[in-house]
């Protein structure tokens, strides 16, 4: 066999030269690609996003120990660790942030971080430290550096947290939520003099023994969810955000004393308080929340008796001591500087009136919410105090009226929402909106009003709520009003874009030329529950209209003038609807249509042409597909899905009808012809004279 010579051999390398270059690249890119694959599938493959390690949803057993030496931040939040050994973070050095959440974490070893100690924030939340707390606290105590610490969810007691906050001195911010503390004395926080912020949410407290005295820094306390029964003797001048929702509170008793208190928002709300807490007499609140407590003032009575000169006193026993403390308590709002309070949530408590000069302490509220109560009337204005107020929520409460001081100046100058529905008002006082030049939404619903103007009776103007000229107003809701056919331009000089008159029966027996005024801004209407039939209303002038809502009404055709609407939203839902045009889909309105309700209407499962087409939409939601239904031999069958005998069955209908239709055609045909034939053939010789007499030219016959 003959060798190849040295010069042909190196000719042919020289050809073969592109084609090997070509597979190692092809070569290079299907394994980085595998590779690649193979990285992302690994059960225990990290994302490293700069400083960032993310392993979090890895199924790790252990803290893996090939990630980037140089990582700050290393999350390992639901995985399976349940035990931070000497070791784990020994490569780690630059560790700053530590995410251990959700694991089954028992034991943190002593010496786990040492190679750590720089550690700034550390997530311990959900595991089971309570079996080995003491352990834990050891490992804890040599992260001098530690700022943030979450223990929540860890099924630890008071003696148990003592015992892993002894040696955590830096700590500014801490959660122990979710746990199983029932009791806090003094001995739980001793050592955190550098606490900012304390998270103890959803535990089983029920006393507070000078737990917080040592806090000196502390500036946000959440005890939500808890089971205080009161709060006395409140000292925390430093504190600025409190939070003891959802506890059994009675009372709220701040400490007598002219200091000036930090506080700026106190959550009280879903308690059990029976008076207005006795807040601090100087403090910087701005934010009151008070719902759903069993709270109302004494010193008037419904029955008219007064009450103005009873106290009510407190034994207040510590050790040996006893301390006798008077209060008169519906009085306590006046020895408290409350003029840089700006939100007010006194909802879904038992007030039926506001004592004399309450509101006036509060020149700079701005939200004042006092609905679900109990109350008759409400006074607008007392010397001016509400001059600031931008939202006032009186709705679910029992006014029958509302009443303005003489002379006391322009009653909510800058009032912006106004609620009074759900009331017993049949009307308002006049020009209550002449000064209110900000207005963009007032909720009237539910009450027994009519809009002026309103036709004479016997003689006499009717109560009329009068809002022409508002210029602001941009949303208005009259549901339930009992309107009946409004006449004249109650909406004249306002820009709503949004208009409410569900449930109004009789408001639309006419037809829309009272909402004239408004037709060309309006971009919301609700014409629920009015008892609208398909040829009564023109919706054809509403050109900027964007939703709307027709449900529960009594259509048994879609109105042809919606067809030119481009609306985005649209209510169908309990009317009397059994088909939808054809050719809906293509029409202006089936473009734009974004949102579409069509339930509880008895369509015809034979002729739901209409509904295939609008469901081969890209940009069509329709919320409720599932619960629409179609009628067929008196079942109601999903529209979704049709059985495909029912299929069958209706295409056959479709045939039977058309081929009836040929048939009843056929034999009227065939009889006008066999008439005209006979008629004709008779009169043939006569008409053929005739012509021939006419026109004078002879013909054999």
């Amino acid at each position: 066999m003959r060798r190849p010579s040295p010069r042909r051999a190196a000719a042919e390398m020289e050809a073969l030269l592109p084609v090997l270059s070509l597979l190692l690249v092809l070569l290079a890119v299907g394994w980085g690609d595998g590779a690649g694959a193979a990285w992302a599938m690994s059960p225990g493959g990290c994302e490293h996003v700069q400083s960032t390690a993310d392993c979090k949803r890895k199924w790790l057993s252990s803290v893996p120990g090939n990630l980037q030496g140089d990582i700050e931040e290393l999350l390992l939040d639901d995985n399976t660790i349940r035990v931070l050994g000497r070791a784990s973070l020994l490569s780690y050095h630059q560790l700053k942030h530590l995410s251990l959440t959700k694991n089954r974490m028992e034991l943190l070893e002593p010496g786990a971080f040492l190679g750590s100690r720089g550690l700034h924030a550390l997530s311990l939340a959900d595991n089971l430290l309570f079996t080995n707390y003491s352990l834990t606290a050891a490992a804890l105590s040599v992260l001098p550096a530690l700022r943030v610490l979450d223990l929540s969810g860890n099924q630890l007691n008071e003696d148990m947290a003592s015992v892993l906050l002894s040696n955590l001195s830096s700590l500014e911010s801490l959660s122990m939520a979710r746990n199983v503390i029932m009791r806090l004395d003094s001995s739980v926080f001793t050592n955190l003099t550098q606490l900012l912020e304390l998270n103890l949410e959803r535990n089983y407290i029920f006393e507070i023994d000078q737990a917080f005295e040592g806090l000196q820094r502390l500036q946000r306390l959440n005890i939500a969810y808890n089971y205080m029964t009161c709060i006395v003797d409140f000292n925390l001048t430093k504190l600025r955000v409190l939070n003891v929702s959802y506890n059994i509170i009675e009372w709220f008793l701040a400490l007598e004393s002219d200091d000036l208190f930090e506080l700026e928002v106190l959550d009280l709300s879903h308690n059990q308080l029976l008076f207005f807490p006795v807040l601090p007499r100087q403090s910087k609140l701005h934010s009151l929340l008070l719902k759903d407590n069993k709270m109302s003032f004494y010193q008037l009575l419904p029955n008219g008796t007064s009450l103005e000169n009873v106290t009510v006193q407190f034994l207040l026993i510590d050790g040996n001591s006893t301390n006798i403390t008077t209060v008169r308590l519906w009085d306590e709002v006046c020895y408290s500087n409350l003029s840089s309070l700006r939100l007010l949530d006194m909802s879904q408590n038992q007030f039926w009136y506001l004592p004399k000069g309450f509101l006036a302490k509060m020149p700079a509220l701005t939200h004042l919410k006092l609905n679900q109560n109990c109350l008759e009337t409400f006074q607008l204005s007392e010397r001016d105090p509400l001059a600031m107020l931008t939202d006032l929520d009186l709705s679910q409460n029992l006014l029958m009226e509302l009443w303005e001081d003489v002379g006391a100046g322009p009653a909510l100058p800058s009032l912006q929402l106004f609620n009074l529905s759900t009331n017993m008002l049949q009307a308002l006082p006049a020009g209550i909106f002449t000064h209110t030049k900000q207005i963009t939404t007032v909720d009237l619903s539910y009450n027994r009003l009519d809009l002026c103007p309103q036709l004479a009776v016997l003689g006499r103007s009717a109560p009329c709520v009068d809002i022409r000229g508002l210029a602001t107003l941009t949303r208005l809701s009259l549901a339930g009003c009992g309107l009946r056919d409004l006449g004249g331009h109650p909406f004249r000089g306002t820009a709503l874009t949004h208009l409410d008159l569900s449930d109004n029966r009789e408001a639309l027996s006419g037809d829309l030329g009272w909402l004239r005024d408004v037709a060309v801004t309006l971009q919301v209407l609700s014409l629920r529950n009015t008892n609208l039939s398909s040829a009564s209303v023109d919706f054809s002038a509403f050109q900027s209209l964007a939703g709307l809502d027709l449900s529960g009404n009594a259509l048994t055709t879609l109105p042809a003038s919606l067809g030119a609407l481009k609306l985005r939203s649209l209510d169908l839902r309990d009317n009397s609807l059994t088909a939808l045009p054809a050719d809906v889909a293509w029409r202006p309105l089936g473009r734009s249509l974004q949102e579409l309700y069509l339930s509880r209407n008895p369509y015809n499962c034979c002729t739901l042409g209409w509904w295939e087409a609008l469901q081969r939409g890209e940009r069509l939601r329709v919320p409720d597909r599932h619960e629409v239904t179609c009628n067929y031999d008196s079942q109601r069958l999903s529209a979704l899905v049709l059985p495909e005998p029912v299929l069958r069955d209706c295409r056959w209908r479709t045939a039977d009808t058309a081929l009836l239709y040929l048939v009843l055609a056929l034999p009227t045909c065939l009889t006008l012809l066999v008439a005209f034939t006979v008629v004709f053939l008779t009169l043939k010789p006569k008409l053929l004279k005739m012509v021939k007499r006419r026109c004078g030219v002879s013909s054999p016959y």
